[in-house]
């Protein structure tokens, strides 16, 4: 009778053990540590991209520049990548009126394999505050010759234009078809309003080859006097932080 209780408190103590051990093991506890990642605007260049698939980065092919390279961008943090040149190719003289198209943009892919698309221009916003921006272009004179004898009446109409872009931020409003005035008015391209236009942008002109042929057009008078001469005009683009209405 005596080792009852002995019996009895050995029990309860190797309970009180094995009791212990396991709450210990389940109170291992919850901690927090924290991640962070901090943007600042990016005031580098952009690279072009390819009009038709604007995640691809592609490097533009400027038939005006003797090694045909483009014109480099401007500095972001809001930049101009590129716009194309408009050629319009070798024409015959005729006392008619007549529409010459833009040949399509050539560029190369990141395999260096050279492709058409349509003529466009590019621009990005890499301020980080989504309040918009626009975009303008004037033409800065009419078609001259070196001699500064001028194609009289001479009218560039953009059309087909459509805004591409691989950003998520919500698309800037573009103006489908406009024409350029030779006296050097602007004309808008697109613009973003607060809460859009963040990334980088593209108006095209025509949304394949075939209609990029077809997108940018010169009309000239059949009364025009044409000389058997090359003839330029420059176009200016100009990006401004004023958000679209």
């Amino acid at each position: 009778m005596k080792k009852s209780p002995m019996i009895l408190l050995s029990t309860m103590l190797l309970g009180g053990v094995f009791s212990t051990v396991s709450v210990a093991a389940a109170d291992g506890g919850e901690y927090t540590s924290n991640g962070v990642i901090n943007y600042v605007p990016n005031t580098e260049t952009t690279d072009p991209v390819d009009p038709l698939d604007p995640e691809q980065p592609v490097t533009p092919v400027d038939p005006t520049n003797p090694d045909g390279k483009p014109n480099p961008g401007t500095n972001g943090p809001l930049s101009i990548d590129f716009a194309s040149s408009l050629v319009f190719g070798e024409q015959k003289i005729t006392s008619k009126t007549q529409t010459y198209y833009a040949a399509a943009q050539k560029y190369k892919d990141a395999s260096d394999v050279e492709k058409e698309g349509p003529n466009f221009v590019q621009v990005s916003d890499n301020r980080g505050t989504e309040t918009g921006w626009t975009l303008k272009v004037k033409q800065n004179a009419q078609f001259k010759t070196a001699e500064d004898q001028e194609l009289t009446g001479a009218k560039i109409t953009l059309s087909n234009g459509n805004v591409v872009t691989g950003s998520q931020s919500a698309k800037p409003t573009g103006v489908a078809t406009f024409s350029l005035d030779p006296s050097g008015s602007e004309s808008l391209v697109m613009s973003a309003k607060n809460g859009e236009g963040a990334g980088t942008y593209l108006m095209d002109w025509g949304n394949s080859v075939d209609t990029a042929k077809n997108s940018i057009a010169l009309e000239v008078p059949g009364s025009t006097t044409k000389y058997a001469k090359a003839y330029q005009t420059t176009f200016t683009w100009t990006l401004t932080d004023a958000p679209g209405n």
